[in-house]
């Protein structure tokens, strides 16, 4: 079946968060009683949900816990950190191409949809998308798995004709668990290596190199 539906990830896909998300992801720490680490050893962290981040940091399982630190980063990234971001070079002028080639969009991320849709309304990018998509304030359907599953089921669309694009192996493996085709990118946060490992039908270097793809199949 050919593609009708095209799911993006927003963090290292659609735009760059990582000033907002590092700083926030100290304040977290600091607040928690931690040293905060340099924010260039946070990279790791842009991608999977807030609280698997949190496990590896503070070092622990505990859920009020680990509540209580996405709370704190909460403090800081709904003021601050949400527009310390910046739009990936080329994303525009790719989903143009998709619209007009009649592709349909809605973004698909970890992050809470109602943060989502702020950076993607910021930026000019909402007439571009169908729905944000993305996870409850509570940490509901953060995992990618689980969101996809819920978009096919919320749009009533195949997943043989649906394709996700993202920066991390989280996005591949939430597309792998539902049968869903894959498209690794390497201007985010995950390295050719880590996208490979989950056998995607694409690792685009740019923007251009998905248009090119859906021009061909």
């Amino acid at each position: 079946m050919t593609t009708s539906t095209i799911l993006f990830d927003l963090d290292g896909t659609l735009t760059d968060p990582f000033e907002g998300i590092t700083r926030s992801i100290g304040y977290a720490v600091e607040k928690m009683g931690g040293q905060a680490p340099d924010v260039e050893e946070l990279r790791w962290c842009i991608g999977p949900p807030l609280w698997d981040s949190f496990k590896v940091l503070l070092g622990s399982e505990d859920k009020a816990v680990l509540d209580q630190a996405v709370a704190f980063y909460r403090e800081r990234y709904t003021v601050t950190g949400l527009f310390e971001n910046s739009l990936i070079e080329g994303i525009p002028e790719l989903l143009t191409t998709l619209r007009k080639d009649g592709f349909l969009l809605h973004v698909c991320t970890s992050k809470p949809h109602s943060y989502a849709g702020r950076i993607v309304e910021h930026f000019g990018l909402m007439d571009f998308f169908g729905k944000v998509y993305g996870a409850e304030l509570d940490g509901t359907r953060s995992a990618k798995a689980e969101l996809i599953a819920h978009i096919l089921s919320e749009e009533n669309i195949q997943a043989s004709e649906t394709v996700m694009v993202g920066d991390r192996k989280h996005d591949l493996v939430g597309a792998n668990a539902n049968a869903v085709a894959g498209i690794g990118v390497l201007w985010g946060y995950g390295s050719r290596e880590e996208l490979a490992a989950e056998n995607p039908v694409l690792i685009a270097d740019r923007p251009q190199d998905i248009a090119a793809y859906f021009a061909t199949h």
